[in-house]
Order: C-alpha cells, then structure tokens, then sequence
C-alpha cells in the first residue's frame, strides 16, 4: 500500500506543480498582450537565441561579448521591464487580496455620486481618485495637500473651470481629500480608444498600477467612467455609478436623493450654476468643512 500511495502523491504533486506554471504562464500572456512588451518579448527572444548559438557554432566574437553582458542580463532586463513587473505584482496582490476578503469600507462615498451627477449635468470635467490598499503617496505629493473631510461641497468647488486646482486629479483617502491637482500616469495601453483624453488615460493609468477606483466625468460630453484594474466603464448612470462604487468597495450605499438637475436656458442657467457653486464654496469654507490639521 506505501508504493501505490507514495506513487499516487507524488502524480498528484507532479499535476499540480504543471497546473500552476500553466496558470502562470497564461497569466503572463494576458498581461502582456496587447501592450509595448508583446515586441519587447519578441526581441528578447532573438537575443537568447545569439546567446545560444553563440557557444554552439563557435561565434568567437559573440561568444566573447556573452561572456562580458551575460552576468548583467539579468539586471538588465530588471530595468528595461520594471514597470511591466511592477504591473504584474499589483495585479497579483490585487488577486491575492480578493481571496482573502477585505475588510469592507466604513465610509461613505455619497458625495462622490452627488459630485458627479453635478460634474456631469453642467460638462464639468473631473478625476476622483479612491485610494484603497496599494497608497498613493508619491501621486499625492505632486499634488497640493489638502488633508479635507470629503464633501459634495468642497468637490464642486475643486472642480469648479474657475478654480486653480480643477486641473489634475483629487485622491481620497477613506473619509478624507488628501490632495488636489494630483499627476497620474498615463496608461499606454494601445488597445484603448483613441476617442478617450488625458483625463480618462490618467485615470485608468492610476488603476494600473495600484488598486484604485479611478471616477471620471468627460468635460466634452458629461459622460461619467468608472475605471478599475486597468478597465474602464464608460456612459454610466448615476445609479449605476453608486451600484459599481458599493460592489468595489464591498458595501451597500444606499440610494440617495439627487439635486434637480439646473435649467439650462440662457442666463437663469448660468445664474444657477454660479449660486449653487457660491454656496458650495462659502460651506466648504466654514470651520470643520475645510483642511483639518492630522490628529
């Protein structure tokens, strides 16, 4: 009985041993297709290829070079596919992090919703960036720190054309704005619409590279996205917005009431817009609503 069980858990170890490089090479495919390393890969091979013939077909030439670049090879293609590697472990730890289960968020991110059907009636351009496990502090010291408790109101004053730091991308932190005018990268994926601009490009970068929940309202046309792991979902409703937002964050919000949307004829439009953004600001500026000192 000890051989045929010693036989059946070694075939059974051996199974699952090709079963996870299968995994992982698939893994590696997905990530790579469609994406500037798919060439990169291509002339990586062509270099092992010298390497390997080098030695066989008696290359003295090339030989000599291999044996002077060979012990750097390894660092070398460290810094050429840093930010692919880089991609790969956030996507791994984004996966590992979905099986264990995270702790579900306590905050609410109503006024993000209400922000962006706001944003979205008047065509105002806007990036709100939720900041979960991976940080952002290097994104968030490019931009000014802000340190805020998160409010519709304060939202719509950043976002105002008007205001100094409506460019850029806000990231929040749990309950709190930590900054404004933020700099993100720019996803390089070339599968991407040629339709989508720097704001809807800079919001799926910064969910490439971290977990983040990335919101976007189009300046041009009021549409609202939603981008996550490098995906984005373009033309949502405000309902399917918080519906999108509940499940990434794992938790229920509930249904809130919108603003009557603002009259858009002529100078009654214009005078609603500046009244509501008035007060906006004016509520955002009171004691408690603005930046608050860390505890």
């Amino acid at each position: 009985m000890t051989p045929l069980f010693t036989s059946w858990s070694q075939a059974a170890w051996a199974a699952l041993d090709i079963f996870l490089v299968a995994v992982l090479i698939y893994q590696v495919l997905v990530m790579i297709r469609g994406t500037r390393t798919a060439p990169m890969l291509a002339g990586l091979a062509a270099v092992a290829l010298a390497f390997y013939l080098a030695p066989t077909q008696k290359l003295t030439t090339l030989s000599w070079a291999v044996s002077w670049v060979l012990p750097y090879f390894v660092f070398a293609l460290i810094v050429v596919f840093q930010s692919e590697i880089r991609h790969m472990l956030a996507d791994l730890g984004r996966r590992l992090s979905f099986l264990a289960g995270a702790p579900a968020e306590s905050d609410a991110y109503d006024d993000i919703v209400l922000a962006a059907n706001l944003f979205s009636q008047h065509q105002t351009g806007a990036l709100v960036v939720i900041e979960r496990r991976i940080g952002l502090r290097t994104h968030i010291e490019s931009g000014v720190p802000l340190d805020a408790r998160l409010s519709y109101d304060l939202l719509a004053t950043i976002f105002r054309p008007s205001a100094p730091l409506h460019d850029g991308a806000v990231i929040i932190q749990k309950d709190r704005i930590a900054a404004a005018a933020c700099f993100l990268p720019l996803s390089m994926n070339p599968l991407l619409s040629t339709q989508l601009g720097t704001r809807h490009r800079a919001g799926i970068g910064i969910t490439e590279e971290t977990d983040a929940i990335a919101v976007i309202v189009s300046e041009e046309t009021g549409a609202i996205s939603l981008a996550v792991g490098g995906n984005i979902e373009r033309d949502l409703t405000v309902e399917q917005l918080r519906e999108r937002l509940g499940s990434e964050l794992r938790r229920y919000m509930a249904p809130v009431t919108l603003p009557t949307p603002f009259a858009q004829n002529g100078e009654d439009s214009d005078a609603a817009g500046d009244s509501s953004f008035r007060e906006a600001a004016q509520r955002s500026a009171e004691p408690g609503a603005d930046s608050e000192p860390r505890p």
